[in-house]
């Protein structure tokens, strides 16, 4: 049922409402494969076409403002983490990450090298993100 051991370990972990930030449900048409990244065109919630990208590297997370409405937006600092779930198409197994929120930026930016990978092989279509 779960990609790895990291995943299990996690999904029990997402916090549910009133804890919850914001939430977002992405859906993912097509991946763009760069030398070291990823990236995707998806839309925000004005239907303005937003990038997402996701690299490698340290683990973690930049928030684009367009795609998440913060509650509380002055306490943008007292954001800490952002839990990014995915279901994979072909063998329905659920991959889950806590990722830190290091800012907000002009578009999403993903920190994740599993996520990647992932994204190169087009295995999932769909991405949640819970901030909290």
């Amino acid at each position: 049922m779960f990609f790895d051991g990291i995943s299990e370990q996690l999904f029990d972990e997402i916090p549910k409402s009133p804890l919850v930030r914001s939430q977002v449900l992405l859906n993912i048409d097509k991946f763009e494969i760069g030398q070291s990244y990823v990236t995707a065109k998806i839309q925000n919630r004005y239907a303005e076409n937003v990038t997402i990208n996701i690299q490698g590297g340290r683990p973690g997370i930049e928030l684009q403002d367009s795609l998440f409405k913060i509650k509380n937006p002055e306490n943008r600092d007292s954001l800490h983490y952002a839990y990014i779930t995915a279901k994979l198409i072909q063998s329905g197994k659920i991959f889950v990450r806590k990722l830190p929120v290091v800012g907000i930026r002009d578009w999403l930016l993903i920190y994740e090298d599993t996520l990647v990978e992932l994204s190169v092989k087009d295995a999932y279509d769909e991405l949640e993100i819970v901030v909290v």
